[in-house]
C-alpha cells in the first residue's frame, strides 16, 4: 500500500504501515507480548494512523475486501494450528496483525460510509 512520492502524510501513512506491520511479526513470535496494554496500544495507534492517512480513495474497496477476508479467516487458521507445537507461534501473529488492521479497516469504513453518504 506504500505510495510513491507524495506528501509527508503520505509518507507517514506508509512507514506506518510497514513498521506496524513488523511489529506485528516480530511481537506475535514473543509469547509474552501477547495482551500486553503497550502491544494493544502501539498496533491500534499505528492502525489508526494506516486508515486515515495510508488508503487512497481507489484502495478503499481492496483494502476492506483483504482486511475482511483476513480478518474473517485468521481465527479460524489461529485455531487449526493450535495443536502443531511447532507452529505455536503463528497464532500470536495472526491476532497482532488482527490488532493492526481493526482500526485501519474500521477507520476506512467509516470513510466509505461518510462519502456515500454524502454524495446521495
Amino acid at each position: 500500500m506504500a505510495k510513491k512520492g507524495g506528501s509527508s502524510m503520505e509518507s507517514i501513512g506508509a512507514w506506518s504501515f510497514i513498521i506496524g506491520a513488523l511489529i506485528a511479526l516480530v511481537l506475535g513470535v514473543i509469547p509474552s507480548t501477547m495482551g500486553q496494554p503497550w502491544v494493544i496500544g502501539l498496533l491500534l495507534v499505528l492502525g489508526v494512523i494506516v486508515g486515515l492517512l495510508n488508503i487512497s480513495d481507489r484502495e478503499v474497496i481492496a483494502f476492506l475486501v483483504a482486511s475482511v477476508a483476513f480478518l474473517v479467516s485468521a481465527p479460524f487458521l489461529s485455531g487449526a494450528l493450535l495443536g502443531f507445537s511447532a507452529l505455536s507461534w503463528l497464532p500470536n501473529i495472526l491476532n497482532h496483525v488482527a490488532l493492526f488492521v481493526v482500526p485501519a479497516a474500521v477507520i476506512v469504513s467509516i470513510k466509505a460510509i461518510l462519502a456515500l453518504a454524502i454524495n446521495r
